[in-house]
């Protein structure tokens, strides 16, 4: 018959008392209580903490302590799956899909080179196009083409650099501009002793940004495209 153990609380068969009768032999059967019939709980439905098992009633000191969902994610404190309610964010994670990226910050002062040398021309001139964000600036390889201007190339960018006395004219700065063209790049053109007029009256209507370099290292723009360059850089 069906006997709960009073320690475990385990219902199972166990074998109904016998004490036999020392005098004739006859056994006689100690009447045992029948289980009382339990109400079968659910798997799933139980309260959370109650130490339940499966086919008991639960303690009623249990009942009411926490609620847990038939899909047995808690008290809808998340989902169970490390995502947070509707609303709220987890730590790390941004305010929201529409918050804007910050934007940049101003670029530092640039640091000119002193110019005593064409050498000195080329290295101010390579590190102002490094400054105004152009990447991986230098001189091409090979041998290069007899002329008074220096090239230096970067991604998306055809320079030259005149560090000779005399001004840049007009066919200067249309070589750089068909180089430029050419590798569908940004022409740019930097000179030591300034242009003609006709070499800055093409150069605008080309759109090719025209700088000045004096002895102190500072390249300076003197047309329209090349303020658009130092404001708004590679």
């Amino acid at each position: 018959m069906a006997v709960r153990c009073a320690a475990c609380a385990r219902v199972s068969e166990w074998p109904q008392p016998e004490v036999g009768c020392t005098s004739c032999g006859t056994v006689a059967r100690i009447p045992v209580r029948p289980v009382e019939p339990v109400e079968r709980v659910e798997p799933g439905s139980c309260a959370a903490g109650g130490g339940v098992r499966e086919g008991l009633r639960p303690r009623p000191d249990a009942q009411g302590q926490g609620e847990v969902r038939g899909d047995g994610r808690g008290d809808g404190r998340g989902d169970g799956r490390g995502r947070a309610p509707a609303g709220q964010s987890r730590p790390g994670e941004s305010g929201g899909a529409g918050t804007p990226a910050p934007a940049p910050g101003p670029r530092p002062a640039f640091r000119p080179v002193t110019i005593r040398t064409a050498r000195d021309a080329v290295a101010t001139a390579a590190l102002y196009l490094r400054w105004l964000g152009f990447q991986d600036v230098r001189q091409p390889d090979g041998r290069p083409i007899p002329s008074a201007a220096v090239d230096l190339r970067a991604p998306g960018l055809v320079a030259q650099v005149d560090p000779t006395t005399a001004p840049a004219g007009l066919r200067a700065v249309e070589c750089v501009w068909l180089n430029g063209l050419t590798a569908s790049a940004t022409s740019v053109y930097f000179s030591l002793a300034g242009y003609t007029q006709d070499a800055r009256s093409r150069a605008d209507d080309l759109g090719i940004p025209l700088f000045v370099m004096d002895l102190t290292g500072v390249p300076q723009p003197v047309n329209d495209p090349a303020d658009a360059l130092v404001d708004t850089g590679a």
